[in-house]
């Protein structure tokens, strides 16, 4: 078993990712969910953050993306395993299940290019793989995935030039046309939401995917905490003499930069504004020392079926590279009260699938 010791969220240990930070459990606490901390002591494991989400009479406690750890990968399941039951003595009988949006890489990531296979295999056989070795058999693959299971992310090592000559020729040219159109991209304050609330709305109208509610971008810029595990939103809108054409909001912790929103404009998109507003974003991150732009949700590989192809051929023109991780993970602890919750979560995925934009990345 671990040795937990719980903590304020205030006292959360320096990271890079974002959801692990004490800014996050802020924001998730205006919204509704409840933050605790843990240092996993006994294993000299850091420490994870805790989201208890109310679910009828109980409660769902979700980790977003972690915990940060990761075993080797023989011992991801056992590893999952004891550390749930341990988690399970800290949160009490409230709790119906424990999900982990896992950053580890995913069991399957080698294969997957070594073959060049196009999806992740079917649920059952992934369970199988993550039980192994486990004493109960108990660790559920979740009907989705909280935050990207295949992500691209692009490395900002070397000057403009290197990153650039990385790029696809395709991505620079529409980066320089829309330099030469006078398309401008400029660091905004809170006071835009609006505006880019307006242009998220045009998105999801436009790709069919149901909307986040003003109040989830509002929370984003109401809590701050200047302390250890601090972080910093970047907010980008992309103009063209009066239109407002693409906006973004990037999330830094760490040495890492995270594509948190997107959105376009319905109009002028033939001025490219995204690729510009993406290209500025990576330099603003090199400002901030930042290794890494993460730019989310991309097809596993080339696969013109996959509802993230789109996103696939417009984010790796950036370079960069994917990564595959392991994605959300359940770990039942009242098996009616999961089984209640999992049909729950059926009957909303039965209703009509939405398309995914690549002006966004969906996150916890």
């Amino acid at each position: 078993m671990f040795d937990l010791s719980a903590k304020t969220p205030k006292a959360l240990l320096p990271t890079d990712i974002i959801f692990q930070t004490p800014y996050w459990a802020q924001v998730k606490s205006r919204l509704g969910y409840t933050p605790l901390a843990f240092d996993l002591e006994s294993r000299r494991c850091g420490d994870v953050l805790v989201l208890l989400q109310p679910c009828g009479q109980k409660k769902i406690a979700v980790v977003p993306q972690g915990p940060e750890y990761a075993p080797d990968e023989e011992n991801y399941g056992p590893f999952l395993e004891e550390f749930s039951l341990s988690l399970a003595r800290e949160l009490g009988p409230d709790v119906a299940c424990i999900r982990y949006d896992l950053p580890w890489k995913s069991l399957y990531a080698d294969e997957m290019k070594t073959r060049e296979w196009t999806a992740f295999p079917e649920p059952r056989i992934r369970e199988m793989r993550m039980n192994m070795g486990t004493r109960h058999w108990n660790i559920r693959k979740s009907p989705s995935d909280l935050t990207v299971a295949s992500s691209l992310v692009v490395d900002l090592d070397g000057n403009e030039e290197a990153i650039m000559s990385r790029m696809k020729a395709k991505t620079r040219y529409n980066i320089g046309l829309a330099q030469r159109k006078g398309v401008t991209v400029r660091t905004v304050s809170a006071d835009n939401l609006p505006e880019f609330h307006a242009l998220y709305g045009q998105t999801a109208q436009r790709n069919g995917f149901s909307p986040c509610s003003y109040e989830n971008f509002a929370a984003l810029f109401k809590c701050r905490f200047a302390g250890k595990g601090n972080a910093e939103l970047v907010f980008l809108l992309a103009s063209h003499g009066s239109d407002n054409l693409a906006g973004a909001i990037i999330g830094i912790s760490g040495k890492a930069a995270n594509f948190l929103y997107g959105a376009s404009s319905n109009l002028k998109r033939n001025l490219m504004a995204p690729y510009l507003m993406h290209w500025t974003a990576m330099n603003l991150a090199r400002t901030r020392d930042c290794l890494t732009y993460e730019m989310g949700a991309v097809s596993p590989g080339i696969d013109p079926a996959h509802p993230f192809y789109g996103m696939y051929r417009f984010k790796t023109g950036f370079g960069g590279r994917i990564e595959l991780r392991s994605g959300s993970w359940d770990f039942p602890l009242n098996q009616d009260a999961y089984r209640s919750f999992c049909n729950a979560e059926h009957l909303d995925r039965s209703r009509p699938a939405p398309r995914t934009s690549r002006d966004g990345a969906r996150h916890v």
